[in-house]
């Protein structure tokens, strides 16, 4: 980022920011050569600049803030698209911003060109630049210690978002850290939730409930009233009509292809009641469902067939290794006893 790095500075330049987890801030210069040949000649120097600020836990969060409160962003190129008009809207509310006010102390004077927003484990600063003073300071927690925290944007304005391990999402007015919202929501746990949380614009927050689960929440009101408007379709609702009514003569020479029912044809409820005269058909007891009984118990009796043949084939195999382990044992006989007629035979009875 370009911020100030020391005291004495008048102008912001190339740095970086580094939090440790013992809640030590460190800033290093970068002294980047002059652009064109230079640039791709000479190495770029790195050098600590002496500042050193210090908070209670690890660190989590830092960014920066102009003299109006709003968000440093961070050196890119922008890009804008030509055909999109620009939003009016954003370009006034950007100029009716007003400066943020401190109250200077009696001994000298405040003009501080930018903020910088530090974020631990258990508390948050706003530091002055480049006088590097500590302007507001809040304890976040005292009992638990902070799991994540974000600056975003809510409602045209900019706050510092905090969820912590006992399960409160907490959020903070900037620069004067105010406290705006303490809400229990969810303790910790399953640590994934932990390594996944994240805080995003517009009073919401997404976190992995699963592999493949994401939770999307929010606490704004704002957007809690807007949620229906902002749910998606994945397409657009309509009414099927009603297929027309069709006559038998028409399906049946038409030329296209058509179901046609059996009782829509010679129904009751096409043709009329029919007279007693006329013949009636009556299913007997086999029908259908007699053949599907059959083969059914067909295709039962061959499985319980194929079940005996594979318990036949299993004994034989069994019989089989008991006859070889048989075999083994009257070949292993047969040899000691050999073994011993041969160490006995030469002997007499008195030598025994």
């Amino acid at each position: 980022c370009e911020t100030f790095t020391r005291k004495a500075d008048t102008s912001p330049s190339p740095c970086l920011w580094v939090g440790t987890t013992l809640g030590t801030v460190l800033v290093i210069v970068l002294n980047l050569p002059p652009g064109g040949e230079q640039r791709l000649l000479q190495p770029v120097i790195v050098s600590p600049s002496g500042t050193i600020l210090r908070l209670k836990g690890a660190i989590l969060r830092m960014a920066f803030l102009d003299t109006t409160g709003s968000l440093v962003a961070p050196a890119h190129e922008p890009w804008r698209e030509h055909n999109v008009p620009e939003d009016k809207d954003e370009k006034e509310k950007a100029k009716k911003r007003r400066p943020v006010s401190v109250s200077p102390s009696s001994s000298q004077e405040i003009s501080e060109n930018q903020y910088a927003v530090i974020c631990s484990e258990k508390q948050a600063k706003v530091i002055s630049l480049p006088s590097q003073n500590c302007i507001y300071k809040q304890n976040i927690t005292e009992t638990s210690f902070v799991l994540r925290g974000d600056i975003v944007s809510l409602s045209n304005s900019i706050c510092l978002a905090c969820f912590c391990a006992n399960g409160h999402i907490m959020t903070f007015s900037l620069p004067s850290l105010r406290p705006l919202l303490d809400v229990y929501y969810l303790p910790l746990t399953n640590m994934r939730i932990a390594r996944t949380f994240c805080f995003t614009n517009n009073g919401q927050a997404l976190y992995l409930v699963s592999p493949t689960e994401i939770q999307r929440l929010t606490y704004s009101q704002e957007t809690c009233e807007n949620l229906q408007e902002m749910l998606g379709e994945l397409f657009t609702p309509v009414e099927t009509p009603e297929a027309p009514n069709r006559g038998f003569f028409k399906g049946l020479f038409g030329g296209g292809a058509q179901s046609l029912d059996r009782e829509e044809l010679f129904g009751e409820s096409a043709s009329g009641k029919a007279s007693r005269s006329l013949a009636q058909h009556i299913p007997g007891p086999g029908g259908i469902e007699g053949v599907k009984g059959a083969a059914s118990g067909v295709v039962g009796e061959l499985a319980r067939a194929r079940l005996a043949l594979d318990e036949r084939g299993q004994k034989l195999g069994e019989l089989e290794e008991k006859t070889a382990a048989m075999l083994y044992s009257a070949d292993s006989f047969s040899k000691h006893a050999h073994e011993m007629m041969l160490k006995y035979k030469d002997k007499k009875w008195y030598q025994f």
